[in-house]
C-alpha cells in the first residue's frame, strides 16, 4: 500500500480504495466509541478526516493524540456523510509518529493573531494561512521559470558575493571572513541585484534571466521592506523600452494566469480571510492593458489631485508608494507603468534620452502595492556611459569589465527586477512582507 498525500487522496482517490497516509494532527474529537481526526500534511488547503473506532488498531493511543501530533494512518476510504467533504478515511491502523503537549504547543485550532504568529515563525506553517501562503510561494515560484521557459530564456546564476554596487546607493552588506577583512583583495558585499552580471551573459546569450536572493542593508523595519528578499531580473538584448514594456506586462498577467490555474484553492482562502474580491481583480488586471504615463504626465496627475500628500510633488522628486497607489488605485483604478524618469534620480546604467534630462526608466504599478516591477533600457553607448559613472562619483576601474562590453559589439538591451515578497503581498492580500517569505531578515531579527 503506497503512501499518498492527502490532495491525491481528496482529488484522485475513489470511495473502497485502501489508503496510507501521514500527517499532522490539526485537531481531534474523542468520544468512548468514535474519534475523528483532521489530519493535513501540507499538500492542500482541506484535511483528512480519519475516522477511528475501537476495531482500530491503535485505537488506545488516542489519548495521546493530540493538536501538532504526526501520525500514520492506513485504511479504507469511504464516502463522508459530513458536509464540505466528499470522503473520510475509515482506520484500519493508526500509529503515534511524534507526540505534542497539548499545553505547552502554541499552534491551537484556533485564530492567532500574525504578530503572535510572528514570534512562532519555526511553527507557523502549521496554520491554514501560512500554508497557503509558502504554496503560493512554490507555485509563484514554478510559474516565473515556466514563463520564461517558454519564452526561450536561459536561466542563469549570478553571484551572491560581489564587489560592484549596481544600485550606487552603498546600503549594502559587507562579506569578511574571521582575521582577514579583505578575504577577496579587495571589498566584497553581498548582492543588492544580479542585473549588472545578467547583462554580462545576456550580451552573448541574447534573453537570460536570474532569480535569487539579494540583499539590502537598509535600516527600515516598515511592513514592506526587508534586509533578505528574492528577485527575478531577466535581461534582454536587442529589445528597447518599449519591449521591455511589454515583457513586464506580459509577465505579470502570465503570472496571475498560471496562479489562478494551479492554485486557486489558496486564493480563495486568502479571498475569505484577507483580501475580499481579490480573484475578481486578478481576473480584472489580466483583461485589460495597463496604462502607460511619462514621468511627467503622472506628477502633473498628481500636483492636479488636490490631495495633500507626505511628501510634497514636483518635477524631479522620487514617486513615492502614496503617489504610486493614488495613481493606480484612485486616478487609473488600474495597473499603470510609468517611464522616462529624471536622470538625477535613476542609477548610471539607465540610457539618456535625447532631452538630455530624463532615462529610459520604467514602473510598473499596482493598486494596493505600488511598485512592483522596476527597469529600464541599458545604457549601450560607451562614452555617455562613461560620462554618468564619472559623474555620479563611481570608479571607472571597477565597471572595466562593464565598460568592455561596450566597447566589444555593444548592442541596445533592457532588463527589468521584480520582487518575489513584493508579488505574494499583492496576490495573498498580506500586509506585511514578513508574512509571505518563512525566515525574514529585518533589521535586529536573523532567527533561524
Amino acid at each position: 500500500m503506497q503512501r499518498l498525500k492527502v490532495k491525491q487522496i481528496l482529488s484522485s482517490q475513489s470511495a473502497g480504495a485502501e489508503i496510507k497516509a501521514a500527517g499532522w494532527v490539526r485537531s481531534v474529537r474523542n468520544s468512548p466509541q468514535v474519534a475523528f481526526i483532521d489530519l493535513t500534511d501540507g499538500s492542500s488547503m482541506a484535511g483528512l478526516q480519519v475516522v477511528i473506532d475501537p476495531q482500530t488498531e491503535g485505537f488506545s493511543l488516542l489519548n495521546e493524540v493530540h493538536t501538532g501530533c504526526s501520525v500514520a494512518v492506513e485504511g479504507k476510504l469511504v464516502d463522508s456523510p459530513g458536509q464540505g467533504q466528499k470522503f473520510e478515511l475509515k482506520a484500519s491502523r493508526l500509529a503515534l509518529l511524534g507526540a505534542a503537549d497539548p499545553e505547552t504547543y502554541p499552534i491551537q485550532k484556533k485564530k492567532h493573531t500574525l504578530e503572535f504568529l510572528r514570534t512562532k515563525a519555526h511553527l507557523r506553517v502549521r496554520t491554514n494561512t501560512y500554508a497557503a501562503v509558502f504554496r503560493m510561494r512554490s507555485h509563484l515560484s514554478q510559474g516565473i521559470h515556466s514563463f520564461f521557459r517558454d519564452k526561450g530564456f536561459f536561466y542563469i546564476h549570478a553571484p551572491i558575493i560581489t564587489t560592484s554596487d549596481c544600485e550606487g546607493a552603498g546600503q549594502m552588506f559587507q562579506v569578511s571572513a574571521p582575521g582577514d577583512k579583505e578575504f577577496f583583495g579587495k571589498p566584497a558585499y553581498l548582492t543588492v541585484s544580479g542585473q549588472l552580471e545578467a547583462e554580462l551573459l545576456a550580451l552573448g546569450l541574447s534573453e537570460v534571466y536570474t532569480f535569487g536572493p539579494t540583499f539590502r542593508a537598509e535600516n527600515s523595519n516598515t511592513p514592506r521592506h526587508l534586509s533578505e528578499f528574492w528577485m527575478v531580473e531577466p535581461e534582454m538584448v536587442f529589445y528597447d523600452l518599449q519591449d521591455n514594456m511589454d515583457l513586464a506586462e506580459e509577465f505579470l498577467k502570465a503570472l496571475l494566469v498560471y496562479m489562478l490555474e494551479h492554485d486557486r484553492e489558496d486564493l480563495e482562502f486568502m479571498e475569505r480571510w484577507y483580501q475580499k474580491g481579490l480573484l475578481a481583480q486578478l481576473e480584472g488586471i489580466i483583461g485589460k492593458p495597463f496604462e502607460r504615463l511619462s514621468y511627467t504626465e503622472a506628477i502633473g496627475m498628481l500636483k492636479a489631485s488636490g490631495k495633500s500628500f507626505e511628501f510634497p510633488v514636483d518635477w524631479g522628486c522620487d514617486i513615492q508608494t502614496e503617489h504610486e497607489r493614488y495613481l493606480s488605485e484612485e486616478k487609473i483604478g488600474a495597473p499603470v507603468i510609468i517611464h522616462d524618469y529624471p536622470a538625477s534620480i535613476k542609477p548610471f546604467y539607465m540610457r539618456l534620452n535625447d532631452d538630455g534630462k530624463t532615462v529610459g526608466a520604467m514602473d510598473v504599478l499596482l493598486p494596493r502595492i505600488g511598485e512592483i516591477i522596476g527597469g529600464s533600457q541599458r545604457e549601450e553607448r560607451l562614452d555617455v556611459l562613461t560620462r554618468r559613472i564619472r559623474l555620479l562619483g563611481l570608479s571607472e576601474e571597477n565597471y572595466s569589465w562593464y565598460l568592455d562590453t561596450r566597447r566589444f559589439g555593444t548592442a541596445i538591451h533592457s532588463g527589468f527586477g521584480m520582487g518575489l515578497e513584493r508579488t505574494l503581498l499583492f496576490l495573498s492580500g498580506m500586509a506585511n512582507i514578513r508574512d509571505v517569505i518563512p525566515f525574514p531578515r529585518t533589521p535586529g531579527n536573523a532567527d533561524f
